[in-house]
């Protein structure tokens, strides 16, 4: 840290990307996992800019696959509810 310059290291999301993985949506999940770790070695070499532009794609990913998530619930619930009342 020379000249008084600070570096944040960017979010890496990898936990969010992990439970994404196991419960909303798995290829989605996976990419989000792999962007997670080029933040975490984006961020390990000092490359801030790749480490920042990692971790956008990798919260996008995670949103995404979110989404896809609970879309694919309310569908199955809405199908169980059809398939009992008939």
């Amino acid at each position: 840290m020379e000249g008084g310059n600070t570096r944040t290291a960017a979010s890496s999301y990898l936990a969010w990307s992990i439970l994404n993985t196991l419960f909303c949506c798995l290829p989605l999940g996976i990419a989000a996992i792999v962007y997670s770790c080029k933040v975490q070695n984006a961020n390990a070499v000092g490359d801030s800019v790749v480490a920042t532009d990692a971790s956008r794609t990798a919260k996008n990913l995670n949103i995404v696959s979110l989404v896809c998530g609970i879309i694919l619930i309310i569908i199955l619930v809405a199908v169980q509810v059809t398939a009992r009342q008939h």
